[in-house]
């Protein structure tokens, strides 16, 4: 099943893609009125269930796609998580994951504009295969880490790379408003029962700038849930960002920055595209 928040005639909701459409649970399940909701609340298997004997109620092209949780309570970022980029940045591989967090005005969802901050031109694009919790727990044990998992989705974790060097901490070009994305959906976990077998392709202007496979992560999913599970409580709703592999536009000769009219695509295979134009901030 394809989970999405949207916007459809001003009224923000959540649902189901069918048939190329979208079925509204928001206006269909009694106490959730967002996707994290629906997560929190186990139900799941009922929405599943609805969606199969429901009609769409919208087309696909008539509503605005959300970030696919537009308010999870956290969003944790994974650094230097393929070899490739550790290469390619100069850097040597660690032996825990590289953690950093995003904040929820940093996304936005599939079809709306990212922006380019005014302040910079080295905005740079990470495509990312993102997971998100579904069941909460703390000291969540590898082995049984998918247990954990609702579903997968694509991200660009777009940087602004000047102001990510300002210091040694990463955060402060990782989190700008509106430089990310996230979506188009959340596919849910039954239908991705290996997330390590996934391609993943970020294009810019119909041009291949990143192409991996999801197997190359240096810190496995399971590792990375039971990881950040020690650190603290994961509840559902919460976004974990896997990272981005090699060939990014920072380490590139000259650099390759994204440009107001640029667009933007991130594939991962059993997912979809995640597409975004580039615009600049307004004055």
């Amino acid at each position: 099943m394809k989970l999405l928040s949207f916007i459809a005639n001003g009224r923000a909701s959540f649902g189901a893609v069918k048939d190329n459409g979208v079925v509204d649970l928001g206006t269909r399940m009694a106490g959730c009125t967002t996707l994290r909701q629906l997560l929190e609340s186990g139900r799941v298997a009922e929405a599943a269930k609805l969606v199969a004997s429901t009609a769409p109620d919208h087309p696909l092209d008539a509503i605005s796609f959300a970030p696919v949780i537009p308010d999870p309570g956290k969003i944790i970022c994974v650094g230097l998580n393929y070899r490739d980029h550790v290469a390619e940045t100069g850097r040597t591989v660690t032996e825990k994951p590289a953690l950093f967090v995003r904040f929820p005005c940093s996304q936005v969802g599939h079809l709306q504009p990212i922006v380019k901050p005014g302040v910079s031109d080295d905005f740079d694009y990470e495509g990312e295969l993102a997971l998100v919790i579904g069941k909460g727990g703390r000291h969540i044990p590898a082995s049984r880490a998918f247990e954990y998992v609702a579903g997968y989705a694509c991200y660009n974790e777009g940087s602004i790379r000047d102001w990510q060097r300002h210091t040694s901490q990463f955060l402060s070009g990782k989190t700008f408003a509106e430089s990310g994305s996230f979506g188009p959906w959340l596919v849910t976990a039954d239908e991705i029962p290996d997330p390590s077998k996934l391609r993943l392709q970020t294009r810019l202007n119909g041009s291949v700038v990143q192409d991996t496979t999801t197997d190359l992560l240096i810190t496995g999913i399971p590792e990375l849930i039971a990881y950040i599970s020690t650190i603290c409580p994961l509840v559902p709703g919460d976004v974990i960002v896997t990272g981005t592999p090699g060939g990014v536009g920072a380490k590139r000769t000259p650099p390759l920055w994204m440009r107001p009219g640029d667009i933007v695509e991130v594939e991962i295979s059993g997912i979809g595209i995640l597409r975004n134009k580039v615009i600049a901030e307004a004055a």
